[in-house]
């Protein structure tokens, strides 16, 4: 039965032709018919889609997608049905439609036949007996019916594996690339080579360093004075989490400011951090444009925060029994 037409767009005269390879299956094989329509490519050409089937005792298993060739503005387009048939006949297909947006075209008809399986003389013989009655009882051995042969390994070839082979060489030769690394490692340990870690910058010397740069930078004297104070208090904030570990980059300012009176009690230093978040807020959130002396001075005042409450070098005594002890370690 036809239920319904699937569309496309291609190209005056509209052929349709019609084939089916192959010509003659045996019961339950399947068979392709080929819908081939050449057209100008300007046609809307729609073809048939069935929901069971073709003509009765040809089942419709399967509509593949169409293939199109557009040469010369004319299109061809294939359309092929994948049908089947579990009846031995001869089947007559009578041409089947097409519609171009105008007309509809019929292919050429043609047939497809459906043979059984071809049965000996003493099986065809069994089976007259048993369709005349004459016998109730089946015997499978006449019917030359037989159980079905084991599952037979496949011959050995050896290129099939292959991929194989190579994902194995490439493992090996891992495994003996990561040896030779373990391998040349240990015998420097054994000669005495030791890894010296990278040594890492006090909290102040850090902040001092980065302050540096941005002073010689002067960015704000080129109209960035947002970048800058955000700039300015980001290096504030990783130095108080390097110096006291506050997390200071997910506090505001205020919490900032409240949370350093547990630190400090000069009351310049808690005033040099308030002029500086302050300014930067005013600066980041209301769009506040500082005087060049106030961008002169929240630099400075970042200078003598991070120096007033840097942490105090060692006593001599301290730095030459911290050295001894470095020494011991590195004889370890």
């Amino acid at each position: 039965m036809i239920i319904l037409f699937s569309e496309y767009s291609i190209a005056q005269s509209v052929s349709v032709r019609a084939t089916v390879e192959p010509p003659q299956i045996m019961i339950g094989q399947q068979a392709l018919i080929n819908l081939q329509v050449i057209a100008p490519k300007d046609k809307a050409i729609q073809f048939p889609v069935y929901e069971k089937e073709i003509v009765p005792g040809i089942e419709v298993v399967a509509m593949l997608k169409p293939d199109t060739v557009i040469e010369n503005n004319v299109m061809t387009l294939n359309f092929k049905y994948v049908v089947t048939s579990f009846d031995s006949t001869l089947y007559h297909i009578p041409g089947i439609p097409v519609f171009d947006g105008t007309d509809t075209i019929f292919s050429n008809s043609f047939g497809l036949k459906v043979v059984s399986p071809v049965l000996k003389d003493s099986t065809l013989a069994y089976l007259e007996k048993l369709k005349s009655g004459e016998t109730d009882s089946i015997d499978f051995n006449q019917l030359a019916l037989y159980d079905i042969k084991p599952i037979q390994k496949p011959p050995f070839v050896w290129t099939d594996y292959l991929d194989i082979l190579w994902i194995v060489l490439g493992v090996l030769l891992l495994l003996a690339l990561i040896g030779a690394i373990v391998y040349f490692i240990l015998r420097k340990k054994k000669k005495g080579y030791f890894f010296t870690p990278t040594p890492v910058l006090p909290a102040h010397v850090r902040a001092l360093q980065e302050l540096d740069k941005m002073k010689a930078e002067k960015i704000w004297l080129q109209g960035r004075e947002k970048e800058f104070y955000t700039q300015l208090t980001d290096i504030l904030r990783q130095y108080l989490y390097e110096r006291y570990g506050m997390k200071a980059k997910e506090m505001t300012s205020g919490e900032i400011l409240n949370e350093m009176q547990k630190y400090v009690e000069a009351e310049s230093v808690y005033e040099n951090l308030k002029q500086i978040l302050s300014t930067a807020d005013l600066v980041k959130f209301a769009k506040y444009k500082p005087y060049p002396d106030e961008n002169d001075l929240s630099l400075i005042n970042a200078y003598f925060f991070v120096n007033q409450t840097r942490e105090p070098d060692p006593l001599p005594n301290e730095k030459d029994e911290e050295g001894d002890e470095s020494k011991r370690k590195e004889q370890l």
